[in-house]
């Protein structure tokens, strides 16, 4: 959440509402060593969820293609989502006002839990939301086998 200051007059308190985490958002890119498009597209935001049947996971791409990209199961378990938002065509008579919208690589790794069938995976992207589907195994109940007593 943003908070935009109206006045030029002195606010003491204006640093209260302000984002904690903006600062170590700054720094982001000097530690990863990528440019700052890319460090904010990185966070592609997730939603996992847990169904009888399945893991289902989302994940907003705004402005995405499905050429864009790319989902993956890498070491039998881990679910990998990547893909770059290429940036928009700039034209030396545009004057820009202000520029948010991020652009750059993004990648989201995330280990399957041991029922998840990975040969089974199915994504769809559909008005800017991925869906991953991960079908789950199964539980096999365990054999029960009375023993009759002796004696």
């Amino acid at each position: 959440m943003s908070i935009v200051r109206r006045s030029n007059v002195f606010d003491p308190f204006a640093d209260l509402w302000a984002d904690p985490f903006d600062t170590f958002r700054s720094i982001v890119p000097a530690i990863s060593g990528g440019s700052s498009e890319t460090a904010a597209f990185a966070n592609a935001r997730v939603d996992w969820k847990e169904t009888p049947e399945a893991h289902v996971f989302k994940v907003d791409l705004p402005g995405v293609k499905k050429e864009e990209v790319k989902v993956e199961v890498e070491d039998g378990n881990v679910l990998v989502v990547s893909g770059e938002r290429s940036r928009e065509k700039e034209d030396k008579n545009d004057k820009w006002h202000r520029v948010e919208r991020s652009s750059g690589k993004f990648v989201r790794r995330f280990r399957l839990p041991e029922d998840a069938k990975v040969e089974e995976v199915k994504a769809g992207l559909e008005n800017g939301v991925l869906t991953v589907t991960v079908p789950k195994a199964e539980v096999k109940k365990p054999e029960v086998k009375a023993i009759e007593l002796s004696g």
